[in-house]
């Protein structure tokens, strides 16, 4: 097999698959370890995929900050969460991750609605002002990239909460690997609140399908449910629909 049409399918495999596994590969493809280990490190030269101990992942480019991120693809943001808010009802307890999709959720709530909302997130707590809902604000070490609170404290005050909903933001969807997001801290705060609601759904963006972020936070057997674009295409969700998952179309 050519070098070229190695590279070729182990782009392939890492868009299925979501990881490389050099010695698996190898053993396939009846070649030594060496020549695939060889191929990955080129490719992660390139900027291609990154390398790990024993292969390789995708490459989940770095997310802007937070005030760069309120600005990319507002429009769509704002119709999940708006097609979000509808999934709320009164009397509830909503947890609302970080992140700018999930803004558009509190925004999205009307102001009289008798609703409690849960947040770790200062920025989220400041969109409801207005509103008639209660807010519990949990208090923790501010990770400034996502403007949540994380930590020790942030865990023990979530342990003490449950929730009907939690809405749940990550930077990568992923049929096998999950949910994930970038940051160590960030990801265990989100599986706390995950195992404290009785559902969880996910905001999704289309480029968020079919990557891998270095830390996982739910599989997807986890989830209730995924809100996207109506306009995403059928076989980027159909993994997800085969297994049992609710597609929310927005």
């Amino acid at each position: 097999m050519l070098t070229t049409q190695r590279r070729v399918l182990i782009s392939t495999r890492l868009a299925r698959d979501g990881e490389i596994v050099a010695k698996r590969l190898a053993d396939e493809l009846d070649l030594s370890e060496d020549t695939i280990r060889r191929d990955l490190r080129e490719m992660a030269a390139e900027g291609l995929l990154k390398r790990v101990h024993g292969g390789a992942l995708p490459l989940v480019p770095p997310l802007p900050n937070f005030a760069a991120r309120q600005e990319i693809g507002s429009d769509v943001k704002r119709r999940l969460g708006q097609k979000a808010a509808t999934l709320i009802g009164a009397g509830q307890t909503i947890f609302l991750d970080g992140g700018t999709s999930n803004a558009e959720i509190a925004r999205a709530l009307p102001r009289a609605m008798r609703v409690t909302v849960v947040t770790h997130s200062p920025t989220i707590a400041a969109e409801l002002e207005r509103h008639d809902a209660e807010v519990i604000l949990i208090g923790g070490r501010l990770y400034k990239h996502s403007m949540v609170a994380t930590g020790a404290a942030a865990l023990a005050a979530i342990a003490g909460i449950r929730v009907d909903l939690f809405f749940l933001g990550v930077t990568a969807i992923h049929p096998v690997h999950g949910v994930s997001t970038g940051d160590f801290e960030e990801a265990a705060v989100k599986r706390a609140i995950l195992n404290q609601a009785a559902e969880t759904y996910v905001l999704a963006t289309v480029e968020k399908f079919g990557t891998v972020s270095p830390h996982r936070a739910a599989e997807i057997a986890e989830l209730a449910g995924f809100i996207v674009p109506k306009e995403i295409e059928g076989a980027t969700l159909a993994p997800y629909e085969d297994a049992g998952i609710t597609i929310v179309r927005a």
